[in-house]
């Protein structure tokens, strides 16, 4: 089992911050936020009854594993698909660190 895990949030622009806070709340550090741009298709808000927009921003966040789960609860409950952010969450393991200091 990896010692750490990146946790990424994809989010509605201008939810990165409500990521964030969310985040630090459950012990993270920081992150790194990416603007992106979404691709799912009209179909997906049909199907699921939610708006889709096509702009959002990428959070990565470098956690330890003993926080990791804290972290994407509290992060989905303030911003997942129930909310205005309409985010995901989930984790990565992550095997090698170079530069950081996590612990």
């Amino acid at each position: 089992m990896s010692k750490f895990e990146l946790v990424i949030a994809l989010v509605n622009t201008g939810f990165s911050e409500v990521v964030m806070e969310a985040a630090k709340e459950a012990g993270a550090r920081g992150g790194t936020v990416v603007h992106a741009r979404g691709t799912a298709g009209k179909d997906i808000s049909k199907k699921y009854g939610i708006v889709i927009t096509p702009d959002k921003e990428m959070v990565l966040i470098l956690v330890t594993h003993k926080i990791a789960d804290n972290v994407v609860k509290e992060i989905y409950k303030r911003a997942g698909l129930a909310t205005d952010g309409q985010g995901i969450v989930f984790t990565l393991p992550v095997d090698n660190i170079a530069g950081l200091k996590l612990e």
